[in-house]
């Protein structure tokens, strides 16, 4: 006979392990090359470059059936020079193509992506097999390649992702310093090939899956929010270093984790976590050099990061919620709660 002290100690020790295993198939990256997807960045730039060396009408009838809603969004909204139903927009178009900045950008985008851009897509593909996995019936978008006349990195529309190349050239662009006033040097620093790859997983996670609630008053609200999208990232990116998936320095991720009890303390004392006036909150979720109350050696967007944090604590504790259940609970409070989060600094 087992006596009753060994068999509690037995089933506890099962049940150890039951989580242990749980939480290592979570963490372990899954496999799925066996998913038919295959991602092929269409080059628009390219072919929209045939407006300028073969006869534009022909061009234009080709580029309006092979791209649909994409060329016409991209020529009346983004480069807003008319409607694609009046051919009047040609009249815009050529003295665009005739100039400098127009060459020069084209020039430095083939310079660094000369042909097929094979490496984004072998990630795309990678993560568009993984966005099939957890939603086999999800939809995904054509992915499209333009310039933007820096505008805009990403854009999305109907059955379409669209990554502005020109804010894709790197760190050290002749381009971007000129835009400095649009794109200060702590955003025109991440302007590089590596974060073609997460910027379309995160504008599809944003824009297209899980847009934000209107309802998301509130500072913790808003940290749940991004926190969720970033484990998203997390899941679907599994290679993607955490600093690129937020947009940090490596110094900055360093500083997160050291302070992070600080930050947390902070929010509390502060009484921010339930405050609802963006200019108050702001400060801890927007984009910036860093955050102002703990001086320019700190993290930017430290709720962002905070929320982050949140939502793996609470999907560590609870391995039975599945990816697709964390991303539909709106209810940040009780994900904070059940979450038991209490951080400790790690210096």
């Amino acid at each position: 006979m087992i006596p009753t002290f060994y068999k509690f100690k037995q089933i506890y020790f099962i049940f150890i392990i039951g989580l242990f295993l749980t939480a290592c198939g979570r963490n372990k990256k899954i496999d799925v090359s066996n998913i038919p997807i295959d991602v092929k960045i269409e080059r628009f730039d390219h072919d929209f470059d045939g407006l300028r060396t073969k006869p534009m009408l022909q061009q234009a009838a080709f580029m309006q059936k092979k791209y649909g809603s994409f060329y016409r969004d991209y020529t009346e909204q983004i480069l807003q020079a008319g409607s694609t139903s009046d051919t009047a927009y040609f009249n815009v178009l050529r003295p665009v193509f005739k100039g400098r900045p127009y060459l020069d950008v084209k020039h430095d985008v083939d310079s660094i992506y000369p042909g097929a851009m094979d490496k984004q897509n072998a990630e795309l593909t990678d993560a568009f097999r993984r966005i099939k996995y957890y939603y086999p019936k999800k939809k995904l978008p054509k992915v499209y390649a333009y310039f933007s006349g820096f505008k805009a990195q990403t854009s999305v529309g109907d059955g379409y992702f669209g990554i502005g190349l020109d804010l894709f050239l790197g760190a050290d662009s002749r381009f971007y310093p000129a835009l400095i006033e649009a794109f200060p040097h702590y955003i025109s620093k991440r302007f590089t090939p590596d974060n073609i790859t997460p910027r379309v997983i995160e504008g599809i996670a944003r824009e297209d899956m899980f847009p934000e609630s209107d309802n998301d008053k509130t500072l913790l609200a808003k940290m749940v929010y991004t926190g969720k999208i970033l484990y998203f990232m997390d899941q679907i990116l599994p290679d993607v270093p955490d600093s690129t998936k937020i947009g940090y320095t490596t110094q900055q991720l360093k500083w997160c984790t050291d302070f992070k009890s600080t930050i947390w303390a902070y929010l509390l004392e502060q009484n921010l976590l339930y405050e609802t006036d963006y200019q108050k909150i702001q400060t801890y979720v927007s984009e910036a050099p860093f955050t102002p109350q703990f001086g320019r050696e700190s993290a930017p967007k430290i709720g962002s990061w905070t929320g982050w944090q949140i939502v793996k604590e609470y999907m560590d504790k609870h391995p039975d919620i599945t990816l697709p259940e964390l991303m539909i609970n709106n209810d940040a409070q009780k994900i904070l709660n059940d979450s038991k989060y209490r951080p400790r600094n790690d210096r």
